[in-house]
């Protein structure tokens, strides 16, 4: 296993990696610094593109473009003119939150949860976006939304309140988008004070879960256990995602000092994107948003 830097654009929050198979890009954000970035596998041929505001999230679309998700709500962007259309602002009475982490599921769905941005309050929602462009709520009564991903057969959807410190199942309906049967899924060693932020599920359903403020990966075996930890030259990872010509490359997203000062810490000024080569692992193919 080599853990490497891939691309030193120094994020404030670095998020969200997404391999575009189609391309053979990755895509990731800066969520605070209000970024797309989009580079080779390698971290060469750089480009971005500027949001006006925070960026939780985002989704390539299958008609070209993303879904991106602001502070104010769901917009598609051009990556050719740059050009933002505002599609729906779910929480237009909760000036607290933003909209965090998302994930597409294999109907071209878009789940994306928001967040209290004092990261204290249950004002979070769990949402699903549907390809043609009509809301439905599925969850309330979250801090902080991260994680969502679904296991390989997607009749699973992994999701977590971050602060809880658990990662949860939900039995997943993929013909309708419906969870139901919320449990917890695994629970973070809490020895070092991480919590669960972004995460994937690989080919053979194992779930990977970016420890922030821990700096450790943990992959858990469909029962819950903790089958491998990767030990990461940061401790405020964010997020990752399988990527490269043979999906066999891990990315690893990071951040800089977090913005809250209940979370002091000795990190790098800015973030970081890593990769990690050698695992012998693969992932999935990210699916588009449908509509």
């Amino acid at each position: 296993m080599k853990i490497s830097v891939l691309c030193d654009v120094k994020p404030l929050l670095g998020e969200g990696p997404i391999w575009d198979v189609e391309r053979q890009r990755l895509w990731f954000i800066d969520s605070l610094g209000r970024r797309i970035f989009r580079c080779t596998e390698q971290g060469g041929e750089m480009a971005a593109w500027t949001v006006p505001s925070a960026i939780g999230s985002m989704a390539l679309r299958r008609a070209g473009g993303a879904i991106v998700a602001l502070q104010d709500g769901f917009h598609a962007l051009d990556f050719d003119t740059g050009e933002l259309r505002h599609i729906v602002d779910p929480e237009p009475d909760r000036p607290g939150n933003r909209l965090n982490d998302g994930k597409v599921d294999g109907a071209g769905r878009f789940l994306c949860g928001s967040m209290d941005m004092g990261e204290t309050d249950p004002t979070g929602t769990l949402w699903r976006l549907d390809p043609d462009l009509s809301l439905h709520r599925l969850e309330d009564n979250i801090i902080c939304s991260n994680g969502p991903c679904f296991s390989p057969d997607w009749h699973t959807l992994y999701f977590a309140d971050s602060f809880t410190g658990k990662i949860r199942a939900y039995d997943y309906d993929p013909e309708i988008g419906t969870p139901s049967n919320s449990r917890t899924f695994a629970a973070l060693p809490d020895d070092r004070g991480g919590a669960p932020d972004g995460a994937t599920v690989d080919s053979e359903g194992y779930v990977w879960s970016a420890c922030v403020f821990d700096g450790r990966i943990h992959r858990f075996a469909p029962d819950g256990s903790i089958d491998r930890v990767i030990e990461m030259p940061v401790c405020k990872i964010t997020s990752l995602a399988f990527g490269g010509p043979q999906l066999d490359t891990l990315f690893v997203t990071s951040m800089a000092e977090p913005p809250l000062p209940r979370h002091p810490g000795d990190g790098p000024l800015r973030g970081a994107t890593f990769r990690i080569d050698g695992l012998g692992v693969t992932g999935l193919p990210e699916p588009r948003f449908a509509g």
